[in-house]
């Protein structure tokens, strides 16, 4: 499977230009490298697959897309889900790729990158044992989750997120590491149907406060509460605290994660979050 955007097109158009023979170019959004020949009539890779200058040229000029490479052409990876009624689509970075979903990047691509971004989430949230992470997206949370705890399960509302996440690279790992446990659902509704004291830590993302509000509710926090561990922690995504409206949201999570019963709200602005603490 090729996957390729302009980061990667840009640079074999420049070798044409100088007239190179052969390119070293990424097949799979800056994971790894390859040499590739350039012909006459477009690139071609080690494996066989073909692409016209034409399609280089394409792919170069769509800044805010990927492109799969299928046999006689390219397809940009984007789809509408039936189940949420929101268009998703990937968006490249010079690193790992982010999810657009309605508009809406999934990670942060200002100042640090989309896998940084997780880092970051991962540093603050500090997984260990049984881990929940209730909005899968494009996998990057449970993978990294998954290094340094013992399971991993992850829920995801919208197929069509999954649709995504098969065809990014980056995303690999969170279809084959059996560390990982895959939940597609509501998650307001597994977290209902699960055990009290079942996760040491959870980390949730959910999608912006405007498309899936009552994932800030003060009844799906206690739901939380009631799944978490005596002394578990609780990472919850919010978004930049230097944004007015996302301030006003982050005064008033805080507020309802010590209303449901959580000791201590700790703010983690490196990660645009906060840390709940089950002290009971």
């Amino acid at each position: 499977m090729i996957v390729l955007s302009h980061y990667q097109a840009g640079p074999l158009l420049e070798a044409r230009r100088r007239g190179e023979a052969v390119a070293v170019a990424s097949p799979d959004l800056n994971l790894t490298t390859v040499e590739v020949i350039l012909e006459e009539g477009g690139v071609l890779f080690p494996c066989g697959e073909r692409l016209s200058w034409e399609q280089v040229e394409q792919i170069a000029g769509a800044e805010n897309k990927c492109f799969l490479v299928e046999e006689g052409g390219i397809r940009e990876i984007r789809t509408f889900s039936e189940v949420t009624g929101w268009v998703r689509s990937l968006f490249p970075t010079r690193r790992a790729p982010t999810m657009l979903v309605s508009g809406l990047t999934m990670h942060r691509i200002e100042g640090v990158d989309p896998y940084e971004d997780t880092h970051r989430k991962i540093k603050a949230a500090r997984p260990a044992g049984h881990v929940l992470d209730t909005a899968t997206g494009l996998g990057y949370t449970a993978i990294e989750a998954a290094r340094l705890a013992e399971h991993v399960v992850t829920v995801e509302l919208d197929p069509a997120s999954l649709e995504i996440a098969r065809l990014n690279p980056w995303s690999w790992e969170l279809f084959d590491n059996p560390k990982i446990e895959q939940i597609i659902g509501d998650v307001w509704d597994v977290v209902e149907e699960m055990d009290d004291q079942r996760f040491s830590c959870i980390i949730h993302d959910p999608p912006a406060f405007r498309l899936a509000g009552d994932l800030y509710s003060g009844d799906f926090y206690r739901e939380l509460y009631r799944v978490l561990k005596r002394r578990g922690r609780l990472f919850h995504y919010i978004g930049d605290p230097q944004s007015r409206s996302v301030q006003r949201v982050m005064r008033g999570v805080a507020r309802r994660l010590q209303e449901a019963g959580f000791s201590r709200v700790v703010h983690r602005p490196e990660a645009f979050g906060l840390v709940a603490y089950k002290q009971r």
